[in-house]
């Protein structure tokens, strides 16, 4: 169930002059979060901003013995709200809403896992790599950026087993170009790993990724990132087109409730909201 509560702000790491990772204390919401699940959150306690924007929790926290003691936010500033964020001081508190939301479906070996990330899409990974290698199940992470300052925490990804595949517009770090380009390349070789596709990003990438999958015959969750205004379902401003089936008729559903974690092949993306 989720609680709602203001969390203490334990560390503000600056990744770079628009990014940085908020590590809060909330054992309480921790304790029952899963990977690709989210939290509505408010930096401050006035009205600007009005409403709580949606993030998805970025690692879970523990203490010496496993214990959860809280959870962290990856952060990019680019309007007012995440602004707030980016300058908060360690000993404020931050009011969240959470768990919320369906997360990933993390598979067994002898399946694999490829997760496809671009920019701040890395955010619902790392928990999902920490559930991937509690599991044993071999993981990769195909990761894309502008250039290879927008490129981070590949450390804890390695530290969990997972390969990188890393790509950046300009050429700055791993291959130049889209990240889609050596997803393609390595789906044509997986006959044997027969891997599950796990994606988060701007909209024509989800949308690129899920084509790819589709061709290879793969099983594909996306991440979306419509824009909420309350997290629980009773705005209706999340809602995500989708069909049960090709044939079907489109059907409204609620990104916060039924998602954010969709079946790529459901979602009707020429009839969704761009998000980049």
């Amino acid at each position: 169930m989720p609680v709602d509560l203001d969390a203490r702000v334990v560390s503000n790491v600056r990744l770079s002059a628009d990014y940085n990772v908020v590590h809060l204390e909330a054992p309480s919401l921790a304790a029952d979060a899963e990977p690709g699940q989210f939290v509505m959150v408010k930096p401050t306690f006035g009205l600007r901003p009005l409403l709580r924007r949606p993030f998805s929790i970025f690692e879970l926290l523990t203490d010496a013995g496993g214990t959860p003691t809280g959870f962290s936010l990856l952060n990019k500033r680019i309007g007012v709200g995440t602004e707030l964020l980016y300058r908060v001081e360690i000993d404020q508190r931050i009011g969240c809403l959470g768990p919320l939301g369906a997360g990933f479906a993390a598979v067994d070996p002898p399946e694999t896992a490829w997760m496809v990330a671009g920019g701040v899409g890395l955010a619902p990974f790392l928990t999902l790599a920490s559930e991937l290698k509690r599991r044993g199940t071999p993981a990769r992470l195909f990761y894309g950026s502008r250039s290879a300052g927008d490129l981070f925490y590949l450390d804890a990804f390695t530290r969990l087993d997972v390969r990188l595949v890393l790509t950046t517009e300009d050429g700055s770090q791993g291959e130049a170009g889209l990240v889609t380009t050596p997803l393609a390349r390595e789906l044509e070789r997986a006959e044997a790993t027969r891997p599950t596709v796990y994606a988060c990003g701007p909209t024509p990438m989800m949308r690129a990724v899920a084509a790819l999958a589709a061709t290879h015959d793969r099983p594909c969750q996306v991440s979306l990132e419509p824009v909420m205004g309350c997290g629980m379902g009773g705005c209706y401003s999340c809602v995500v087109p989708t069909r049960a089936t090709p044939d079907a008729a489109v059907h409204l559903v609620r990104g916060c409730i039924d998602g954010p974690v969709f079946d790529a092949q459901r979602v009707v993306w020429d009839r969704l909201a761009p998000v980049a």
